[in-house]
């Protein structure tokens, strides 16, 4: 598609310090197509991208809503619940990623957002016992697999401590 096209030359010549020019390149294909859900996320992301959180969170609610699908759909995901954090609201942030992970379980990044997001809404230790959830699924490396029982147990542990997880073993 042109549209695609288009959208994939716009970022590729983005300069993440400085987005207004892409922010620029980007609002004419918005009004040209403004319920297009790929041009709805990259507008939000590039919004999101030069600290404009705010802006970038009806983008992104809007492309959610006009059924952004796949690789969009889980990077949406993990844009959207990061900039539900930044403005504070971890509770929504907590649910977005929740959803997110259920559609994309094989995704560590939306793991590793989460844990941010844990941590950032004072829950410190889900945050790193989610880490090492992480570590244990995604890292395969002889030393990982030596000891993903004792890091799943330690994780397990961690969580025990809030008692959020009743039958934990260190």
């Amino acid at each position: 598609m042109a549209l695609d096209g288009e959208l994939d030359r716009i970022f590729a010549a983005r300069d993440r310090n400085n987005m207004q020019p892409t922010i620029d390149a980007l609002l004419p294909l918005y009004a040209s197509d403004p319920e297009n859900a790929r041009v709805l996320y990259e507008v939000g992301g590039a919004y999101d991208t030069d600290g404009q959180e705010e802006v970038a969170r009806g983008f992104y609610e809007r492309a959610l809503a006009a059924g952004l699908e796949g690789d969009l759909l889980r990077r949406c995901y993990v844009q959207y619940g990061s900039t539900l954090r930044n403005v504070g609201e971890y509770e929504k942030s907590r649910e977005i990623f929740a959803v997110a992970r259920t559609r994309f379980p094989d995704s560590p990044s939306l793991g590793a957002f989460e844990a941010i997001t844990l941590r950032a809404a004072g829950e410190p230790d889900e945050a790193i016992a989610t880490l090492l959830d992480l570590l244990v699924e995604f890292v395969g490396t002889p030393d990982i697999d030596r000891y993903k029982p004792a890091i799943s147990g330690n994780a397990a542990y961690i969580r025990s401590l809030n008692g959020t997880e009743s039958d934990a073993s260190a």
